[in-house]
C-alpha cells in the first residue's frame, strides 16, 4: 500500500477520529501487525500537539498464555500499577485509539470460563474509574490488517497479497479518498440530517420484521435521541469514535423488548466467532437463545453480569452501504456492524439522552439506559428487513423498507 494513502489514513484517525488537542496525552492499543503504520499515527498525534503518546502492544498468543498459566485469583486481580493507570486516565483525560487487527479465531481454545470470571472480578474496581471518564474523553476504534485476519478473508491469496487486499478494503470503506477529512465532514452531515428526521418523529417504539423469522419490538426512552457519526465530548471536543461508521443509533429503554431476532452475520467475541444464532426477548431481557456455532460462548456473554442480557443500543444501517457493497464479510464487528442494522447487548450510551451533560450518569441510567460491563454488537440487518416506528401521536411511520432507509 502506498505510504501517501496510509499517511492520509493515519491523519484521519488522529484528526477526525480522536481530534487530538494541543497538550493532550494519547494512549494507543495496537497489535504487532503494522508497526510502521502505528508509527505514522503516533507522529500525526504529535503533529497535532499531543504532549505524550503511549503505545500498548497487544498480542493474542500472549493472552492465551496468561489465561493458561496464571491462577484464577491472579488473573482476576487488578495490580496496583494497573489501577494507577486508571486513576491517571481520570486525572489527564487522554485520547484513546484502538487499532484492531486481531485474528477472528485468535483465542480459539482459550478457557472462556476463566477469562469471564477474571473480567467479572476486576470490573467493580475498573467501573468506578470508567464511570468518572464516561463521555469526557475522545476515543476512536479503527483497523489495520493482520496476517491471520487477512487470510481469513482471502484464503486463496498469499499472505502479502491478502494483506494488501485487506488494506484496500479498509481504506475504501473508511472513506480514505482524495480528501478523507472533507469526506468525513460531508458524511457526518448526512448522518446528522437523518438523526434530526428520526428525532423529530417522536418515536416510542420500533418494530423489526424479516423473512428469516425476526419479529421484534423495542421501546424508546422518552428523553433519548438518535446520534450518528461524530460526537461531542463533555469537554466540548468533536470526535468520531468509529472509523468506519454508517449508523444512526440510540439506547433503548431497558426492560422494553419483546420478540425474536436472528443474526445475519457472525459475531466476533473474545477472539472467537459465534454464528447462526437467535435471541428471544421478554420484558427487555434475553430469555432464550440458540447458536449453531459457539452457543456456550453466547451464553457466557449473556450471563456476564445483570445487564448483559438487556439491550444497550439499536443501530440503523442501510443494507446499501459501502461495507455491504464491498461484498466482504469482515469477521470484525467494527466493519460488519456498519454493513447492516444491529443491536447491542449490555451497556447503553448515556450521551444519547437529550442534554445529557445536565445529568449524572446515574440519572441517565434511571431514565432507562442499561448498565453493564460489556457492550457487544450483533448484526440483524438483511436485504428484506422492514422497520416501522410508532410515534407519540399514534402514527406508524416506515423507517426501513427492504433493508434500506424508507425516507
Amino acid at each position: 500500500m502506498k505510504k501517501t494513502e496510509l499517511r492520509k489514513y493515519a491523519h484521519l484517525i488522529a484528526k477526525c477520529g480522536v481530534n487530538v488537542q494541543k497538550g493532550q496525552e494519547v494512549f494507543i492499543v495496537a497489535g504487532l501487525d503494522q508497526p510502521e503504520f502505528v508509527k505514522m499515527v503516533v507522529e500525526e498525534c504529535y503533529k497535532l500537539g499531543a504532549k505524550r503518546v503511549i503505545v500498548d502492544w497487544d498480542y493474542q498468543p500472549l493472552t492465551k498464555l496468561d489465561v493458561r498459566y496464571r491462577s484464577q485469583k491472579n488473573l482476576g486481580t487488578l495490580a496496583n500499577y494497573e489501577e494507577a493507570r486508571w486513576q491517571h486516565y481520570v486525572q489527564e483525560i487522554p485520547c484513546r485509539i484502538y487499532l484492531d487487527s486481531d485474528d477472528p479465531d485468535g483465542l480459539k481454545g482459550v478457557n472462556q470460563e476463566k477469562m469471564a470470571k477474571a473480567q467479572q472480578a476486576k470490573y467493580p474496581i475498573i467501573k468506578k474509574y470508567r464511570d468518572q471518564i464516561e463521555n469526557r474523553y475522545q476515543w476512536c476504534i479503527a483497523a489495520v490488517p493482520g496476517a491471520a485476519w487477512a487470510k481469513k478473508l482471502f484464503p486463496e491469496l498469499r499472505v502479502s497479497q491478502a494483506i494488501e487486499k485487506l488494506w484496500e478494503a479498509i481504506l475504501q470503506t473508511s472513506r480514505v479518498w482524495d480528501d478523507p477529512v472533507k469526506a468525513w465532514e460531508e458524511h457526518n452531515a448526512d448522518l446528522a440530517r437523518r438523526c434530526d428526521y428520526l428525532n423529530a418523529l417522536g418515536i416510542t417504539q420500533l418494530h423489526y420484521t424479516a423473512s428469516n423469522g425476526t419479529d421484534f419490538t423495542v421501546g424508546m426512552i422518552p428523553e433519548a435521541e438518535f446520534k450518528g457519526g461524530g460526537e461531542m465530548s463533555l469537554q466540548n471536543i468533536y470526535f468520531n469514535p468509529n472509523i468506519p461508521s454508517e449508523e444512526c443509533f440510540i439506547s433503548p429503554m431497558k426492560g422494553q423488548a419483546e420478540g425474536i431476532v436472528y443474526s445475519t452475520k457472525p459475531l466476533s467475541y473474545q477472539g472467537q466467532l459465534i454464528d447462526n444464532f437467535s435471541i428471544r426477548f421478554h420484558e427487555g431481557k434475553a430469555v432464550e437463545w440458540h447458536a449453531e456455532t459457539n452457543e456456550a460462548l453466547l451464553t457466557k456473554l449473556l450471563e456476564m453480569d445483570e445487564g448483559s442480557c438487556y439491550l444497550g443500543e439499536c443501530a440503523l444501517v442501510p443494507y446499501d452501504s459501502p461495507i455491504q457493497n464491498s461484498g466482504l464479510l469482515f469477521y470484525n464487528t467494527l466493519f460488519d456492524e456498519n454493513a447492516a442494522c444491529h443491536l447491542a447487548l449490555g451497556m447503553g450510551f448515556a450521551d444519547t439522552i437529550r442534554n445529557f451533560e445536565n445529568y449524572t450518569l446515574d440519572e441517565c441510567r434511571a431514565m432507562g439506559v442499561n448498565d453493564s460491563m460489556v457492550h457487544e454488537d450483533f448484526m440483524i440487518g438483511s436485504a428484506d428487513l422492514n422497520i416501522d416506528a410508532q410515534t407519540r401521536d399514534g402514527q406508524t411511520v416506515p423507517i426501513f423498507r427492504n433493508g434500506n432507509w424508507a425516507f
